[in-house]
Parts: C-alpha cells; sequence; structure tokens
C-alpha cells in the first residue's frame, strides 16, 4: 500500500509522508490528512508491557515512508534521558478515585510540546534524505508560549534547517519569554509581533500561501515549513501518549482490557485533542474526548451548536495557550466528519476566512459526537488549583485546572475512567498558581520570582530546565508588526549568506 497524504482541500493534491512532513502546509491552504486512516488499526494488547519507545515506533511506522533504522533513530534520538526527566518519558499518576493525570510536562521546555517537537527535527532530516532534498528548509512558527520555545530547543543547531518564531509581544508569560530568548543555537530565531496569537497565526499563513514570497526564497535555496501542529510530523507523535496512557492504566489496574476511557484535553489549537481522535480512530477504546477550554470558549460553542464563530472578544487569560480564537486542527476533524468533502471544507474556510463563521450540518455534527466541550472561567480555574493542592496534595497549571473543572462538570452524568492531560508544569505559570493558593501579602516582580516563591511554598521541585533561568545568556527581544514578518524573514536569510 502507498502511503499518501492529501490536502482537507483538494483531494487530488497529494504527497508522500516525507514530502509532507517537509512541506508542512498544503499550497491550496489545507492541511495534510493520511489518505489511508481507515486503513490505519493498532491492537492496544500489543502495547501492554511495552516502553514508550517500542510504542512510538509501531505507531509511526504505519503512518510514514520511512525504513526501520530511520523509525529507530529517530525515536530513540527524540525519547531518551537527554530531553525527557525518565525513560517511561510521561508519567500517569493517579490524582483520585476515577481519575489519572497524563504528566506532558517532563520535557527541556516543561510542556507538552516537546513530545512531537523532539522528533520533529528528526522527522524532517530523515524526510529530507528520503526525498534527496538538498535545499535549506526554514521552519516558520507561530506560538502563543509554548511551541515557540519548544520549537527552538527541538532545531537548534540542526544542519539545514533554520527556525524562526513569531509571539505576541507581551502576550507570552515572562518565563515563557526568557525561554525562548536564552535558547542557544545559531540557526534559530524570535520576533515579538504586535497583536494577539491569531494575528501572528494569521501572518505565518499569509506567508506560507504567498507563492511570490515562495520564489523569492527560491533564489537563496530556502524553501518554508511548519513547526505547527499543521505539520502532520507534529501531530502524528502525540497519538502515541493516548496508546502509552491507556495501557499504563491496564497495568497498574486502574482500568481492565477493553474498558473504555475519557480523555480530557485542555486545547486551544485543537492539535492535542485531534490525536486522541486519531487514535480513536485507529483502535484505542475512547468513549469521549472533552475539550477543555478557557473564556476564549469558541470550540465550546462549536460542539455545542456547530456553529464556529471566531466573531467575539479576545479575551487574554492565565491560561494563555488557550487563548485562541482559530483553532487550526479543527479543519482536519470537518474534513472527517464530511467524509473527505475536500469541496465542502474548502467552502467553509473560505467563509471562515471572509465571515469569521461557519456552520455544519447537523448530520454532520453526529458524526463527532463522542467529542464534548467544557470551559472554565478565570475564577473557576483559580478556585480548582487551590483545591486540588490542599485536598489531593497536587499542584497544577492553570490549563489543566481548566480541564479538571470540565471533568467535574461532565462527570455528574458519567462515570468513566477519564484522563486528564496536564499540558504543562506549574512552574511554566508560577505567578497564578500561586496567587490562586497562597492568600498573602507576598508580592514578587514577574512569574519567575514567583516561580521560587512556589517552590518555597509547595517544596515541589522546580524542572532543571528553568532553574536559575534568569541567570541564562540571552538575546535582545526584538519587536515586529504583522507587515514586517516577511522582511524580517530576508533579513534573517540574508545575514546567514
Amino acid at each position: 500500500m502507498e502511503k499518501l497524504f492529501n490536502s482537507t482541500r483538494d483531494n487530488n493534491n497529494k504527497l508522500s509522508p516525507s514530502k509532507a512532513i517537509i512541506k508542512g502546509l498544503s499550497d491550496d491552504g489545507g492541511l495534510f490528512v493520511p489518505e489511508f486512516l481507515k486503513d490505519v488499526k493498532f491492537n492496544y494488547k500489543d502495547f501492554i508491557g511495552k516502553s514508550y519507545n517500542y510504542i512510538a515506533k509501531i505507531i509511526l511506522s504505519e503512518f510514514l515512508d520511512f525504513s526501520k533504522e530511520q523509525i529507530d533513530y529517530c525515536v530513540d534520538t527524540a525519547y531518551s534521558l537527554n530531553n525527557f526527566e525518565t525513560e517511561d518519558i510521561f508519567k500517569v499518576v493517579d490524582v483520585e478515585d476515577g481519575l489519572s493525570i497524563l504528566e506532558l510536562f517532563s520535557g527541556n521546555t516543561i510542556a507538552f510540546k516537546d513530545c512531537a517537537l523532539s522528533i520533529l527535527p528528526l522527522l524532517l532530516k530523515c524526510a529530507k534524505e528520503n526525498e534527496n532534498d538538498k535545499d535549506d528548509v526554514l521552519i516558520l512558527t507561530a506560538t502563543s508560549g509554548d511551541t515557540g520555545k519548544a520549537a527552538l530547543e527541538g532545531f537548534h543547531d540542526v544542519d539545514g534547517i533554520d527556525v524562526i518564531v513569531y509571539y505576541p509581544y507581551k502576550g507570552v508569560s515572562r518565563l515563557q519569554l526568557l525561554q525562548m530568548l536564552t535558547q542557544k543555537g545559531s540557526n534559530v530565531k524570535s520576533y515579538a509581533v504586535k497583536g494577539n496569537f491569531d494575528d501572528t497565526q494569521a501572518g505565518v499563513k499569509e506567508i506560507f500561501n504567498d507563492s511570490d514570497f515562495e520564489k523569492e526564497l527560491e533564489k537563496y535555496g530556502v524553501k518554508l515549513s511548519s513547526a505547527n501542529s499543521i505539520n502532520i510530523g507534529r501531530l502524528l507523535p502525540q497519538v502515541v501518549y493516548y496508546y502509552h496512557s491507556y495501557v499504563r492504566l491496564i497495568e497498574q489496574g486502574k482500568i481492565k482490557e477493553g474498558d473504555k476511557v475519557n480523555f480530557i484535553v485542555p486545547t486551544g489549537n485543537f492539535g492535542n485533542i485531534l490525536a486522541g481522535y486519531y487514535a480513536y480512530l485507529t483502535g484505542l477504546p475512547v468513549y469521549k474526548l472533552i475539550c477543555a477550554s478557557n473564556d476564549n470558549n469558541v470550540l465550546f460553542d462549536f460542539f455545542k451548536s456547530g456553529v464556529y464563530d471566531k466573531n467575539r472578544e479576545f479575551k487574554k487569560t492565565i491560561s494563555p495557550s488557550m487563548d485562541i480564537l482559530i483553532s487550526s486542527n479543527l479543519e482536519r476533524l470537518i474534513y472527517h466528519m464530511y467524509d473527505g468533502d475536500d469541496k465542502k471544507v474548502k467552502d467553509l474556510m473560505t467563509k471562515l476566512n471572509n465571515e469569521g463563521k461557519y456552520t455544519i450540518d447537523s448530520k454532520y455534527m453526529s458524526k463527532a459526537d463522542n467529542f464534548i466541550g467544557g470551559y472554565a472561567t478565570e475564577d473557576e480555574i483559580r478556585k480548582v488549583i487551590k483545591k486540588v493542592y490542599e485536598e489531593d496534595d497536587y499542584l497544577m497549571d492553570t490549563h489543566t485546572a481548566a480541564g479538571y473543572m470540565v471533568y467535574k462538570d461532565t462527570k455528574e452524568n458519567d462515570d468513566t475512567y477519564s484522563v486528564l492531560l496536564s499540558t504543562a508544569s506549574p512552574y511554566k505559570f508560577s505567578k497564578d498558581v500561586y496567587d490562586s493558593i497562597f492568600e498573602d501579602d507576598v508580592k514578587a516582580s514577574d512569574d519567575v520570582e514567583y516561580m521560587y516563591k512556589l517552590n518555597e511554598k509547595t517544596n515541589v521541585n522546580i524542572p532543571k530546565p528553568v532553574n536559575n533561568i534568569e541567570s541564562f545568556e540571552r538575546r535582545e527581544e526584538e519587536v515586529i508588526t504583522k507587515e514586517n514578518m516577511r522582511n524580517s524573514i530576508l533579513k534573517y536569510i540574508e545575514g546567514k549568506k
């Protein structure tokens, strides 16, 4: 069986897995999906007692056109003690009856993006080998905070690949900013863009869809790719930890073989939860995929009404990685809901671009009936952080707390065993975590100082990658407008030549 990925907006636009990883985004603006997805099936029983790396190798080999040696190299290099704290990569922790937490923050940037962005550079390197591609690749990434550092960390000093990260100016936490500015590597660069994350992400998408700019870059021997979750090479590695957590629950005696499980996923761009949907489609016993949002609850409204409407106030919250009104990966789900009707997907995405909204026919919404939307307010998030710490002695970040609140809301009518995906270390958002738990007069200048205050109060270890980060050597922050993003790319490339 030849493995091909096609665009969500044109089924005739097909690429090999290697080419799709290199390309990132289709020329027509669509996202790549495996046209052979219905033929991919895994038996979770084969993974019981196996290592994370074993599971990753089996799953990725089914999706990619890589040799066994390439798969082994990518997985074993990415998922090692050089990049993660434990050999099992991600811990599954029992918090209370009926609920475990999948801790996805054991990597170098203490956020779930490490899972995919530790391996994507290696996948891209092998993909270029497979295609005999001699051009340099420039990775462009828009980030609301976590993806940026993970991309910079994953790709730094990889030959033939450069990375430029764009983030909203004053739209990321102090710690996230320091993580990006202290990144080492001669092939990495970050820019602050005036505006919010949606403005930043739109700017990156416009560059990818600009054929004239693409031709201009060809003069330098450079082609663009993406490290955002729009790249299929970002999405597929995330499927692994759904299977990993399920078999760990069996091994821990929390569930029996074949029991269905709910997954609660704090998400903004919809990539993390979409990986759970791919796990479900390939054979994992999933009952409900519970999509947790914050006050930017566009996804909650979508699953409730079938209407996706980004025409609303953008709210800056204490869970900034979910401060998103355009959830790019939802396009892939819609493609599957419409049974691969590329023309319909293209029409809906055109409406989103022109009118800021679209509506899904009810008979097609029913094909996503294993999704549930929920959201938590700022006040609810703060109360949850305090409650879980005091009652369960567990420290969680603001995004995970949103997921916990949604879990409690949905649990009333469903006693299925649940896994909450913890997407970041509590130390990534120390100020808000501290303020949520402790009612005292302690004031600190920023979230980095609060990190040490939180450690003093809780005795929860600060992760090594951020301990003493304020003393690391750092770059100057460079601020640009959305309109200057193309010029920033040319300036970077010319400076390298």
